[in-house]
């Protein structure tokens, strides 16, 4: 494990493993380091030490911070002045079975994005600069320390989201936000895949401001906040803000949506855990660190099609995020990669990400979504420009 102690160790590791030929498995905390395809490296990088928090002007919601800077230490330095990541990434050490610590690099390195993705955009959205070392050895700066600043945005955006594959960074600027005074949800119960979908759209379609939009079938949700859900199934609508606002709010919604089935409404501190679970994936943390686990991203009203689909032709679990657009799928043996992707397909395409699995599917399963052809010889002119030599990642991506 190489572990530099600042950039100027970072670029030296970099130039001499590029001049040597050795591939390097480039990782933060080490919590996702088995979210991809199997990464055939001679050494290892981490960035766990590239740490601290370098500029923070509260009054300006910008934060400067070090690759390797435990997501911890950003939420309480956050949270001391009533502010927080709006994208809302997840921790997903006990789903995958991994240790270690999250770090902010990771977070925007793998483009993570919770339950809020919906209504406040992806990480990707709040990332306003990145300083980074190829797989030349280069030091790369784009974008910049304000928001205003829209130098570099397309580079900031495609290093968001490339596992590492495109350069290490050393250092991300990014906006933050302040953080809701206060929070609900509400709960209407008993009601199916087809008719959680048209009530998340009329609820995202009214003036209710919803900041989160769920559906937890009845196999899921007594998996969530300890049973503590009415029985059944589960349409959960989060509002966040000011006391008086979210109080508002909550009654127009509750008198659009009240009469189609049983309501209830969750006080701030059992929302505030429910929604923590659903971005962590906490119902399937503990039923085997092999069965399969997938991500999928479809269209919101092709989401419970899909999941009906699948239910009829093989054993899975499985709840929705964002309006139904994010499925979260845990299956009872194989990947069923085909299958699955088949069915995406079929209902207008998206994209499925195999979270977790064992060794031997990540060797044989594409992890990732298959990207189109034109699309695949971008990314590759992409990937020989910033990396030639391609010894970041290799295999990460594939």
């Amino acid at each position: 494990m190489i572990v530099p102690a600042n950039e100027n160790e970072l670029v030296d590791c970099i130039r001499d493993a590029a001049a040597n030929s050795r591939r390097l498995e480039v990782i933060g905390g080490g919590t996702r380091r088995d979210l991809g395809g199997i990464v055939q490296a001679d050494e290892t990088v981490s960035t766990r030490a590239l740490s601290g928090i370098a500029a923070y002007n509260p009054a300006e919601m910008v934060m400067t911070a070090r690759a390797g800077t435990p997501l911890a230490e950003i939420r309480s330095a956050l949270a001391a002045n009533r502010q927080h990541l709006a994208f809302e990434p997840g921790d997903w050490r006990a789903l995958m079975g991994s240790e270690g610590e999250p770090t902010i690099g990771g977070i925007f390195a793998a483009n993570l994005s919770g339950p809020r993705r919906m209504a406040a955009g992806a990480a990707r959205d709040h990332l306003l600069g990145v300083r980074f070392v190829n797989g030349r050895g280069e030091v790369v700066n784009a974008g910049g320390r304000v928001m205003k600043n829209v130098t570099g945005l397309d580079l900031v955006k495609i290093l968001a989201g490339s596992y590492g594959t495109l350069g290490i960074m050393s250092e991300v600027t990014f906006k933050v936000l302040p953080q809701p005074q206060t929070e609900t949800t509400l709960v209407l119960s008993g009601l199916d895949d087809e008719a959680a979908c048209r009530i998340m759209a009329a609820a995202n379609a009214s003036p209710s401001d919803v900041s989160g939009a769920a559906f937890l079938p009845e196999s899921c949700s007594r998996l969530f906040v300890d049973g503590a859900l009415p029985e059944g199934s589960a349409i959960l609508l989060r509002l966040e803000g000011p006391d008086f606002s979210v109080a508002e709010r909550a009654a127009k919604l509750a008198a659009l949506i009240g009469a189609l089935a049983p309501l209830t409404r969750l006080e701030p501190d059992l929302s505030s855990r429910l929604w923590q679970e659903i971005r962590d994936v906490h119902p399937f943390r503990a039923d085997g660190r092999t069965r399969p686990v997938w991500r999928v991203s479809v269209a919101p009203t092709a989401g419970h099609q899909l999941l009906s689909g699948l239910r009829m032709q093989t054993g899975l679990n499985g709840y929705y995020d964002w309006q139904g657009g994010l499925l979260w799928l845990r299956m009872e043996a194989e990947p069923e990669a085909d299958m699955l992707r088949a069915g995406i397909r079929h209902l207008g395409g998206g994209h499925a990400t195999l979270v977790r699995a064992s060794v031997a599917n990540r060797q044989s399963v594409a992890v990732f979504e298959p990207e189109a052809p034109a699309v695949a010889a971008l990314s590759a002119r992409i990937r020989q420009t910033f990396d030639p030599a391609g010894i970041l990642n290799p295999g990460r991506m594939g």
